[in-house]
């Protein structure tokens, strides 16, 4: 007489479980690389009253602190050395936009130095700012 056997295994592969498992690890990659573009540079921004946060964040920082050094994706760089690192990042990037992220003590004329230097090789920038 044969016996048989009432539960048969079934080998299927269920496609939900890693959909999920993907799913999460894109969300979490996500936050990460939003938190990962903040600037380790501690300068104090200006306080503006409208916070312009539908922007895309610029890849390139150029960071001028309060004692007038520049800094250029968090590597200081001399006066002198400004506009060519400026011009080399901004090639590399493929995007012609920067953001110039001064602080609220540092020189009008660091900034415009800054500006000139776009405005010479038409990029586009943008200034960073906190809510108040």
């Amino acid at each position: 007489m044969k016996i048989q056997r009432r539960n048969k295994a079934k080998p299927e592969f269920t496609l939900a479980p890693m959909v999920d498992v993907i799913l999460l690890l894109l969300i979490f990659f996500m936050l990460t690389s939003t938190a990962a573009n903040q600037s380790s540079i501690d300068v104090n921004l200006p306080k503006a009253e409208t916070d312009d946060t539908n922007q895309a964040p610029s890849p390139l920082a150029v960071t001028i602190k309060s004692d007038g050094t520049f800094y250029v994706d968090e590597k200081p760089t001399p006066t002198q050395e400004l506009e060519q690192n400026i011009v080399a990042m901004v090639e590399n990037s493929g995007s012609p936009f920067f953001t110039i992220r001064a602080d609220e003590n540092s020189l009008h004329k660091d900034v415009v130095h800054v500006m000139e230097i776009a405005e010479k090789h038409h990029y586009n920038i943008a200034i960073a700012t906190i809510k108040e």
